[in-house]
């Protein structure tokens, strides 16, 4: 793959264009196919490649039309346009006419330029350093108004520097300053400062041209700069307040941010579709699936040539959710059951469970309304103070018989029980019946078994006690739920 792909598919990533590795390679070997050459069958093979929805499509259509536009140097300063179109009317010319017109356009074009105009094009030969080389083709460029030239250099230049890793308009000063100085601009520099300190008053007009340039050249710099940022760093604001929400605690997430949350949550939510929205079976090395081994291998007259191993299913797990959505846990209750909801495709088997005072099953109120709604409804409904001992209660009289091997139940909450009896001999009940129970504590580790916490007592009677204070908490939680369930 070309680094000029490369840097097209990064921008179509900062786009928000979702592009697998394996697409990737598509591209790359339909671009060998087709080259650069033709730029509407280019456009059409990239994005047959890397673009499947009509959103996508539309903002593959806008990034190539940015991505490979050419903007010609704006010239027009210090004879630059002149040089230009008589340059661009004389292409296809033999080389002797050109070289002869270089040398005639020399005394014109450069006069009485600092560093010798006419002795440019023998820097190699003449030991010249490779800064000043630099310089020379640079000033050569801006003399002639050399436009396709002058954008070649500017993007090897950029290249060079790392334009393309730029995320904030606060770098753009930082990168416009690494290519200039790419290209040779400090001694182009000097040359200026040296006319403007001449008493001469034809170098003190030769620096004011020269200056006229350079404001050009830097003027074309801070626009593809300007352009870079445009590709690459569009929604570099909008994700980087999405990781700093992902790891921020759930109780101290503001009003204004919620809808970022909900929106957070389902793309986790996708993610983990994608990833486990497939049955997977893991072969258990060493134990011989005789049944099958032997009926593979039947047309082999009973001789073994292929041998079948017995394997186990990872199938959709069931999933018992208790949440405590008392004032002190009700943010994170909201996003645990707005995570498992999302999920519904690999997590068909939810029962929902809510309790502050008291508990009650709200499964068919997230069945029947949508999950923002139900979630409202739900926090709404369950008040009163916080006893975890008669929940447990109420749970063992509703739900205990449903429990089996298959069901993973998850208990959300701080357990801090107001004094109450903690009844942790039902949770060891229900440890017992389940595949494994966790419990999710919203506190820091540090916090627990402090004041009226019984986390000391609930911990014996669970397979995990785990912090979950932050949406990448229940990220994890639910991931290592579904990549392990029976």
């Amino acid at each position: 793959m070309t680094e000029m792909l490369s840097d097209f598919i990064r921008a179509l990533r900062a786009q928000d264009v979702r592009i697998s590795p394996s697409e990737a390679i598509d591209a790359g070997a339909a671009l060998e196919l087709i080259g650069y050459e033709n730029r509407e069958i280019l456009k059409q093979g990239l994005s047959h490649a890397l673009a499947k929805s009509v959103d996508e499509k539309q903002a593959f259509d806008e990034t190539f039309e940015q991505f490979f536009a050419f903007r010609s140097f704006s010239g027009g300063g210090g004879g630059g346009g002149a040089g230009a179109q008589s340059r661009d009317e004389s292409e296809g010319s033999d080389e002797t006419s050109e070289h002869d017109g270089q040398q005639g356009g020399a005394e014109s074009s450069s006069g009485a330029m600092p560093g010798g105009g006419a002795g440019q094009g023998q820097g190699e030969s003449s030991g010249e350093s490779p800064e000043d080389a630099a310089t020379a083709d640079l000033l050569e460029i801006l003399e002639r108004g050399d436009r396709a030239e002058l954008q070649r250099r500017l993007a090897e230049a950029a290249r060079r520097s790392g334009v393309t890793d730029i995320r904030f308009f606060t770098q753009r000063g930082m990168y416009a300053l690494k290519i200039q100085r790419e290209m040779g601009s400090e001694k182009l520099d000097d040359l200026i400062a040296e006319a403007r300190e001449s008493a001469d008053p034809a170098q003190q007009a030769e620096g004011e041209r020269l200056r006229a340039l350079r404001e050009e050249f830097r003027a074309e710099v801070r626009d593809y700069v300007e352009r870079q940022l445009a590709l690459f760093a569009a929604n570099a604001g909008r994700r980087l307040r999405e990781e700093i929400l992902e790891t921020v605690r759930l109780t101290n997430v503001e009003r204004s941010d919620m809808k970022l949350m909900h929106d957070l949550v389902r793309k986790m939510a996708k993610r983990l579709i994608s990833l486990h929205s497939r049955r997977k079976k893991i072969t258990r090395r060493g134990q011989l699936d005789v049944r099958r081994t032997i009926r593979v291998n039947i047309e082999y007259d009973g001789l073994l040539f292929h041998t079948i191993w017995k394997k186990r299913k990872i199938d959709r797990p069931k999933v018992m959710a208790i949440c405590d959505v008392s004032g002190s846990v009700a943010q994170v209750a909201r996003f645990l059951l707005m995570f498992l909801y999302a999920l519904h495709d690999v997590i068909p088997n939810i029962r929902s469970f809510a309790f502050s005072g008291q508990l009650g099953e709200v499964t068919d109120l997230f069945e029947r309304e949508e999950v923002e709604r139900a979630i409202a409804e739900t926090l709404e409904r369950f008040g009163g103070s916080t006893d975890y001992g008669e929940a447990f209660e109420t749970f063992e009289a509703l739900a205990m018989d449903e429990i089996d091997r298959k069901t993973t139940v998850l208990v959300l909450g701080d357990a801090r029980n107001n004094n109450a009896e903690p009844r942790a001999d039902i949770l060891r009940k229900i440890h017992d019946r389940a595949r494994r129970v966790i419990f999710l504590n919203p506190e820091p580790r540090v916090s627990w078994n402090t004041g009226d916490s019984v986390m000391r007592v609930y911990e014996p009677c669970v397979d995990r006690a785990l912090v979950c204070a932050s949406l990448k908490d229940l990220e994890r939680v639910v991931s290592d739920l579904l990549r392990t369930a029976v």
